[in-house]
């Protein structure tokens, strides 16, 4: 069955004035829209009273440092005609008298004579301008006549006791030996011995220094050894 459409009822002859009519519409709208304005969309302006308060301004002021004042000159006065310098080999005069000073003053005046002694030096050197002789010879000489004179102990023999006795004298301004000391011995019976010689010895030339006798010290070894 055929269907038949009626040209007047046929909606796509008029699209064109309906899409005319719709944009028409439309913007009718917008312009609507834009003149719409709400009392709570509206910005009021409100003029605020700036207050301004005046400041008053205070000049700071600074303390200047003042120079340091300059110190201050003393001038003294030398009164010359109070003091007068004068040179050394100038002679000074006076108009001071000394005599009422000396008035009731009975002064003695004892001299006293030193009388000079003479000091003799009792220190023994040990070296002298001349020193001591013995028998012609020196102090080898004196150990050769020691060792001739010894006589071993016998208690030091039996033990087997042997070594050098050392020993220190002086020979004094008159040639005599005196002064004896045991510097080391092995033994005392060897030491007793050899001071028991040595106490025997002779007189000595004395020693000399500046022509004058002195005492002179020395120093002696004396050798204990047993022989088979």
């Amino acid at each position: 069955m055929e269907i038949k459409k009626s040209p007047k009822a046929d909606l796509q002859n008029r699209k064109g004035l309906f899409l005319e009519i719709g944009l028409v519409i439309s913007l009718l709208l917008v312009v609507a829209a834009f003149k719409y304005a709400p009392d709570e969309y509206r910005i009021e302006a409100i003029e605020q009273e700036a207050v301004i308060v005046e400041e008053e301004i205070v000049e700071i002021t600074r303390n200047e440092l003042k120079p340091p004042a300059p110190p201050k000159k003393i001038e003294i006065q030398v009164f010359n005609d109070i003091l007068d310098i004068v040179t050394n080999d100038t002679e000074v005069k006076t108009d001071i008298s000394f005599d009422e000073f000396m008035d009731g003053l009975d002064m003695d005046v004892n001299y006293v004579v030193m009388e000079e002694e003479e000091i003799e030096e009792d220190t023994p050197i040990i070296k002298a301008e001349k020193m001591p002789t013995f028998q012609g010879g020196d102090l080898m000489k004196f150990r050769e006549w020691v060792q001739k004179r010894l006589r071993y102990p016998q208690i030091a023999q039996e033990n087997g006791i042997s070594g050098r006795v050392t020993l220190s004298f002086v020979i004094e301004r008159d040639g005599s030996l005196t002064n004896i000391e045991v510097l080391q011995t092995p033994d005392r019976s060897l030491s007793e011995e050899a001071i028991r010689v040595l106490k025997t010895s002779p007189k000595w030339e004395p020693g000399k220094q500046r022509n004058q006798p002195v005492r002179v010290k020395y120093t002696l070894p004396v050798a204990f050894q047993i022989r088979n």
